[in-house]
């Protein structure tokens, strides 16, 4: 996952000690941080979790400075240009190019990269889990979507990316997955830039926001049978991730909704097509399905999903 992102963003991967201080990065990002709950606390550092992120983040900028520098570099020297990565994209409105009426700066060209690396590695392999474990604990789900994908993709082909659209019961099980297990359970921190009523409770100015979607997606006043795993309750088109009903939301909305909606959206669905098209899954011999999760400010879980694939498409060369 993280080599697609990369060769997405600026048409390489990254290994060796690059890759680990990426990793390493994204992990205490992860990871949670008293001193975001009582701010009073930061300066102290108390888990040390500041001292270890300041360190990665400059070897981190500079992996980004040597990318974008390479960049600039072919693209001064007339190099090819005919397949345009997302790093380009960002250098034209950079300079101004593109349809950006204010041109960004080079800061915010390395945050936007900053925000993919970030939002597109752990986050979508933790949905992507999730759902197998969900599947995996209601059988009945994993072979309707095995029916879907027969009825659509045939046993006899493997999933392409063109099969996605056509499978509205695999839309409804990533729907579902985000409602019982949203990767950020408390979103993004929000903060008003002015003192405002809601509700009836006054917000002052700078206030930390967290939104505890987790809890809102389990809502019984708004869901029959909360807790349990239904994709059919998404089938009726009502439900929707755009960020305009505040009783599902997983992509957080506003200004600050996720930028990369429509990749997960490829990502998951072709990673759980392809994993249900093409095997039978069951447990090792002696293990117990757990469903349960971590704390922590990306939702993962507790215990890690093992499970064992079975081959089941027609054609044994279709995995080679």
């Amino acid at each position: 996952m993280f080599n697609v992102v990369t060769n997405m963003l600026w048409g390489c991967s990254i290994e060796g000690e690059d890759r680990v201080s990426i990793d390493g990065m994204i992990q205490l990002l992860g990871k949670p941080n008293i001193s975001d709950f009582y701010p009073g606390l930061a300066r102290f550092d108390l888990q040390g979790i500041e001292k270890k992120m300041r360190g990665m983040m400059k070897r981190v900028d500079e992996i980004f400075d040597m990318m974008i520098d390479q960049r600039m570099k072919r693209d001064g020297e007339g190099g090819e240009k005919e397949s345009k990565d997302f790093l380009q994209f960002l250098l034209e409105l950079k300079d101004g190019g593109g349809e950006a009426k204010t041109p960004l700066t080079m800061a915010e060209v390395k945050a936007m990269l900053m925000d993919m690396v970030v939002g597109g590695t752990d986050t979508t392999i933790n949905s992507v889990e999730a759902a197998m474990a969900e599947m995996m604990n209601k059988p009945q789900v994993m072979q309707k979507l095995q029916l879907e994908l027969d009825t659509i993709v045939g046993k006899d082909h493997i999933v392409e990316e063109s099969h996605i659209p056509k499978l509205p019961y695999l839309h409804a099980i990533m729907k579902e997955t985000l409602r019982l297990h949203p990767i950020l359970p408390l979103l993004i921190p929000h903060s008003p830039s002015e003192t405002c009523t809601i509700g009836g409770y006054t917000i002052p100015k700078g206030t930390r926001i967290l939104f505890n979607v987790w809890a809102i997606h389990r809502d019984p006043s708004i869901w029959e049978n909360p807790l349990e795993f239904d994709p059919e309750r998404f089938l009726n088109g009502k439900w929707d991730y755009n960020g305009n009903d505040f009783a599902y939301f997983p992509f957080g909305s506003g200004r600050r909704i996720c930028p990369r909606i429509s990749m997960a959206e490829r990502v998951f669905m072709f990673l759980i097509a392809s994993l249900v098209h093409s095997f039978e899954w069951k447990l090792p011999e002696g293990e117990k399905l757990d469903l349960t999760e971590s704390i922590g400010i990306v939702l993962k879980k507790k215990i890690p999903l093992v499970a064992i694939p079975i081959p089941r498409l027609s054609d044994p060369g279709l995995y080679e």
